[in-house]
């Protein structure tokens, strides 16, 4: 009885802060500060990373509570930061607003891996807890399969994706945190039907073999780009948790892959 108190008021808590005062600040990420990468926005989803942060966490809420408004908060909230950070022509997402105009030294849109890869990943997670008959469930659904079309064209031949997408230079160096969560999200579209077993299975298969090199004499995943909001440079021994965790999303989706593979 105590505990059941307490969960109430914990959820009550929660319902206001997170319902009762949603901010409305505007999505425009302004740095606080010249060259700092934080602003006020974030209050809001103004940067792609949290698609994969808040959206599923809100709808397992809603699931838990049996109360709608989380689950009507995060569809809103997700729409506004698509309708902002989504480019349609290249069906990716921009990390924030700053890199709207931003291209680099050969006049490429600068679409960072892990960026893109945290939506992917979110959208994986936001799949898994909605119901099949969510009428809301075929906008993530073709989302999901768009940005997996394209992504599946930027793979380099030795299966990784660089650290910036569109940087297709022969000499540019692996990157191994956003090559987990695509491989992530294509083993597990092809394992839930979502995506063509032809087309994806394959671009899996060589993302995993990619990873696999990418791990360490000492055991660490390496080629993981270190903490920040872009492209930047990377090597075979820096190495970061959140790399490690979608190297382990990676992994148990490969493995439901082959497991149902076998059975057949």
């Amino acid at each position: 009885m105590v505990r059941a108190r307490a969960r109430s008021r914990r959820r009550k808590l929660i319902s206001t802060i997170v319902l009762a005062n949603r901010p409305t600040i505007s999505l425009e990420f302004i740095p606080v500060a010249p060259g700092k990468g934080t602003s006020k926005c974030t209050d809001r989803w103004c940067w792609c990373d949290a698609l994969f942060m808040a959206p599923p966490t809100l709808l397992r809420l809603s699931k838990a509570t049996g109360d709608k408004r989380y689950a009507d908060f995060a569809h809103e909230e997700f729409k506004a930061t698509t309708d902002y950070l989504f480019d349609p022509s290249e069906n990716l997402y921009f990390r924030d607003s700053r890199f709207f105009d931003m291209r680099d030294a050969k006049g490429r849109k600068l679409f960072w891996s892990r960026g893109n890869g945290w939506v992917m990943g979110g959208l994986v997670r936001m799949l898994q807890v909605m119901d099949k008959k969510d009428p809301k469930r075929p906008i993530y659904t073709k989302l999901f399969k768009d940005m997996a079309a394209k992504l599946v064209t930027l793979q380099k031949a030795d299966g990784y994706w660089p650290a910036s997408l569109l940087d297709n230079d022969p000499g540019t160096p692996p990157e191994s945190s956003g090559t987990a969560f695509f491989t992530y999200a294509f083993a597990w579209g092809v394992d839930n039907g979502l995506l063509d077993r032809a087309t994806y299975e394959p671009a899996a298969v060589r993302g995993w073999d990619a990873l696999q090199r990418a791990v360490q004499p000492d055991s660490m995943l390496g080629w993981v780009q270190q903490v920040g909001d872009r492209p930047d440079s990377v090597s075979a021994k820096e190495t970061q948790f959140y790399g490690s965790g979608a190297y382990l999303l990676a992994g148990s989706a490969m493995y439901d892959l082959s497991k149902k593979r076998v059975k057949r």
